[in-house]
């Protein structure tokens, strides 16, 4: 089988998991219902909620950029926009909401040469924002317990907890770094380049005030992305509390790392599990999550225009040399 056939069968599994789960979601719901709430609902929260969600993602640009400054990147700001809207564009489509990382490190490091750095300054951009996830569902929870009838929700904070400490206990260890560069030993240039990132990643060790910087500034991203689901809430006429948002937000964040098509499907779920703990109603939740979800179309949509304007000049695509 052809690596192009095994990309294409890899994109159609994702793509049938996404409307699969989204089929399953609508066979349940009361449509008139939710239709009947969307049409009275109050725009002007619904405008709100998306300047946050553009408001986070400009914050989510600074965090990537001072990463980036701390590991020596000398890299113009237009340059790191370009590319940071061009992985919104490509997150629509690509595996999991992650997939746009890889096309915006590919891109940059073209852009300004030295891959590993470019590469170590986006892990740990998403380290960061993992750990400030993992921290504001943590303290929500122990907070707000009482609010939210449902002690299983401890079960997915105590995994992204476990999976942060490993995952980051993995990033700043040599000696899982020369296992798995000894895994591609027969790649030379993969293994130099794994070798290579460790080295950038433990820059961060001398600059431990910066990275717990942005951690703390992660959970700050974090508490806004809680309320711009409040905020859609509030404007889908629905009386509940915010401090649920603060523990279900970052979980189904989370969730929508699973493989999916721009998170569609397995974020509806999450949402619709998650809100019916607080008795929202599973029509009200799929439209909560629909709603935030059009934010990141739009958004998306802003970096495909940016990738056709730019890419007579600088192409964001796959060549041997990435392999």
């Amino acid at each position: 089988m052809t690596e192009k056939v095994k990309n294409i069968l890899s994109f159609l599994g994702r793509l049938g998991l996404s409307f699969g789960l989204l089929a399953w979601i609508f066979s349940f719901i009361k449509w008139n219902e939710i239709i009947s709430v969307v049409k009275t609902a109050d725009v002007g929260l619904l405008w709100w909620a998306g300047l946050v969600y553009m408001a986070i993602n400009v914050l989510v640009l600074i965090r990537w950029y001072i990463f980036m400054r701390a590991l020596g990147l000398d890299v113009s700001v237009g340059l790191v926009c370009r590319y940071f809207f061009i992985g919104s564009f490509c997150n629509l489509f690509l595996p999991t909401s992650i997939g746009g990382d890889l096309v915006k490190a590919i891109g940059l490091s073209r852009g300004v040469g030295q891959k590993p750095k470019v590469f170590a300054s986006v892990v740990l951009d998403r380290l960061s924002g993992f750990a400030g996830l993992v921290i504001v569902a943590a303290i929500a929870y122990m907070v707000g317990s009482r609010l939210i009838d449902a002690p299983s929700v401890v079960i997915p904070i105590l995994v992204l907890t476990a999976l942060s400490l490993v995952i980051g206990g993995m990033l700043f260890n040599a000696h899982v770094y020369r296992f798995f560069g000894g895994l591609v030993s027969k790649f030379p240039r993969i293994q130099k380049g794994i070798m290579e990132m460790h080295e950038d990643v433990m820059l961060m060790q001398g600059k431990k005030r910066t990275g717990w910087g942005c951690v703390a500034f992660s959970c700050f991203l974090q508490v806004l992305g809680a309320y711009m689901a409040y905020l859609i809430a509030l404007g889908l006429h629905q009386d509940v509390h915010f401090l649920p948002f603060l523990v279900f937000t970052p979980i189904v964040a989370a969730v929508t790392f699973l493989p999916s098509i721009g998170g569609l499907g397995v974020r509806e779920i999450g949402w619709v599990y998650f809100l019916g703990k607080i008795g929202v109603a599973q029509g009200i939740a799929v439209g909560l999550s629909l709603i935030s979800f059009f934010y990141v179309v739009i958004l998306g949509l802003i970096g495909g225009i940016v990738y056709v304007t730019t890419a007579p000049a600088r192409r964001v695509q796959y060549s041997e040399a990435d392999a």
